[in-house]
């Protein structure tokens, strides 16, 4: 598998590492016990199309939401995650 890195074109899967799923949303501060136990601990293992949160670690420190097929393993994008405190934000929750 080889992604399109929007930055350094593309590039062998090694330089890449999964993060996650891309369509999660943090509960706030004030949410209870409850979601944000959900959000830590329970994940869904969708097959089919979905988008999932990518760092190009070997390249340009980027972080990449690449949507993809987790049954076929086909890669139908590939963009930057977003702006610059959204990855910085990434780089602290996620690592």
């Amino acid at each position: 598998m080889r992604l399109n890195c929007p930055h350094c074109g593309e590039r062998s899967l090694e330089e890449f590492t999964y993060r996650g799923d891309a369509t999660l949303r943090r509960p706030t501060a004030d949410a209870s016990a409850e979601s944000w136990v959900d959000y830590v601990y329970l994940r869904d293992n969708p097959a089919g199309r979905h988008e999932e949160y990518w760092y190009h670690g070997a390249g340009c420190r980027a972080w990449l939401i690449v949507d993809r097929n987790t049954t076929t393993h086909t890669v139908h994008s590939v963009r930057a995650a977003g702006s610059t405190s959204e990855n910085t934000r990434l780089n602290h929750e996620l690592a």
